[in-house]
Formats: C-alpha cells, structure tokens, sequence
C-alpha cells in the first residue's frame, strides 16, 4: 500500500496556490482546496508523489488522466487545465493536477430523493460520457462515487484515472467491485459498451441500494473471475423497489448483460431513452398534481 505524499498544511504556498484545506485522499495522492495568489480563482488541486519505484503507475495514471481531460470538452467532466512536474524530465518523483472545483456531493453519499431527480442525474451522466466516447475515450470506472451533484441538481463526472481510448486492452485487472463489467475482469477490450455496463450498475444501485452480481468471484478484490456463463443475472431492479418505472427497468437491465452486444448500442442511446423516460416521469407527475386520486410514484 502507497504512503502517499506528505500532507501540506492550511496557508502553505504550493507553485503559486494557496492550500485552503484538505477534501480527498487517493492511494498515493492528496487534493485540497486552493486558491490561486494572483488570479484569487479556487480550484481542487491534487498532489500525486512517487515514494518508491512501485509507485510509478500513479504518476503515469495522472499524466493519463490530464492528457484524456485535454481532448474533452464538456460541461458535465471535470475540466483539468493544468499539470505541474516536479522533478527533471527523466526523473519525475512528484506533480499536481489542477483541477475545476466540483461543487457538490457524489451521488453515492447523497442519492437522489425522487425518480424525476435521478433520471435526470442519469441523463446528464448519460450526455457527458456520449462526449467522451465521440472523443474516443471510455471513462472505465462509472460508479455513484464518480458522479457530483450540486445542489441545482447538475451532475458532472469526475475522476479520469482509469479512463482509456476505446479499444483498449488493459495489463491489469481495473475497476470497482461492485459496477465493474466482464470484459474489464477478462481484460478484454474496453469499448463504449463498458460505460454502459458501468453506467447500468449505477443506476441499479442508486435506485434499489443493491449491487448487481459481477464477473469477480466473492470474497475477492480485483483478482479471480467467473466465466461469463456462470455469472449470476441480477434480479429486475423493479423486484427490488417496486416503484421503478416498468421502462427504466427495461432500460437498466439491458444495461447491465453480460454479453456487449445485448447492451444498448451506444451510450447516446441510453441518454435519448433516459431523456423519454424523464418526460413521462414529468408528465405523471404533472397529472398527480392536477388533482387525479393516484398517489405521487415519485419517491426512491
């Protein structure tokens, strides 16, 4: 396990940012709060240092990270607009990422309250890895914890340490437990169609606060998998909660197949059902304040 750099203290000047607090810590990386002395703009700033030769794939995965963050261009991604290398061009031990300051709360700590709330959260997501894929990246690591919601209700992805080009295949085993999809455990190529699956579990999850079953075997972290055939189909998420509307439902559990090719055919297409299913929410919703006798469907 990476010690992870030492932490900086309130009011310490780092390359120009003044450290406000400490919000987040990673396996060998710290972000904090800062402000900028001449601009005055804040921003989350993420310091990643190398303690020991092992420690090498941090750094690169940050240098991955800003690089991916470069070529996208949406309001529902965390922008990165800079990277600091400390160290000589062939010795790099420490760098910072200075990251857009997401205002909000993961949706994993702060799940959405009604049906209307979390399709929207669903769409947004939805939308912004749209953009990704059109760039030519997968996220590859959706998951409540990624997805920061403001108090407005605006939703933005956050964390690209995973993310890759599609058609990656991967050297190691990556990805959470409980949203990670087969061809990930496999180390099979990571497409669009990952996302979805990603994106499906998330959805199940924040809808009925039960992980679907994975390709991982139990008890194990991200080693040991079972074949694609021996994976345990989840329950519909509407057994779960009953309340979920019969085409989300749908939606979400084609989301979540074990073969790609069941999935959805592209995360647009996930976003443009999402969009459906929202308006019909809204205008059940509508109907149930006009004045009918049917009781409001819209709590989680």
């Amino acid at each position: 396990m990476a010690d992870g750099p030492a932490a900086k203290k309130k009011g310490d000047l780092v390359e120009g940012f003044r450290i406000m607090s400490e919000i987040g810590r990673g396996a060998a990386s710290i972000i904090y709060l800062v402000q900028d002395t001449k601009s005055k703009q804040v921003w989350a700033l993420k310091h990643v240092e190398k303690t020991n030769p092992k420690e090498q794939r941090f750094l690169d995965q940050a240098v991955s990270e800003y690089k991916i963050a470069q070529e996208l261009n949406h309001p529902g991604i965390r922008a990165i607009p800079k990277l600091i290398k400390k160290g000589s061009m062939l010795n790099v031990r420490e760098l910072y990422l200075v990251m857009e300051l997401v205002d909000g709360q993961s949706l994993e700590l702060h799940p959405p309250k009604t049906f209307e709330e979390g399709v929207y959260i669903f769409k947004q997501t939805a939308r912004a890895l749209a953009h990704m894929h059109s760039r030519g990246f997968v996220h590859a690591d959706m998951k409540p914890n990624n997805i920061v919601v403001s108090d407005e209700g605006e939703a933005k992805i956050i964390d690209l340490g995973q993310s890759c080009k599609i058609g990656t295949v991967k050297e190691r085993i990556q990805g959470t437990p409980d949203y990670i999809a087969p061809e990930q455990v496999h180390r099979r190529e990571i497409t669009g169609l990952t996302d979805v699956y990603n994106l499906g579990a998330t959805m199940y999850w924040t809808l009925t606060r039960a992980h679907i079953p994975t390709a991982l075997a139990k008890g194990d972290s991200l080693v040991g998998s079972l074949d694609d055939n021996l994976i345990e189909k989840p329950r519909p998420a509407r057994e779960l909660n009953g309340r979920i509307n019969e085409k989300l439902n749908d939606l979400i559990m084609q989301c979540v197949e074990v073969n790609p090719a069941k999935r959805p055919a592209s995360m647009e297409l996930v976003a443009d059902r999402l969009e459906l299913i929202l308006g019909m929410l809204l205008a059940r919703a509508d109907r149930d304040a006009s004045g009918t006798d049917m009781p409001p469907p819209s709590e989680v």
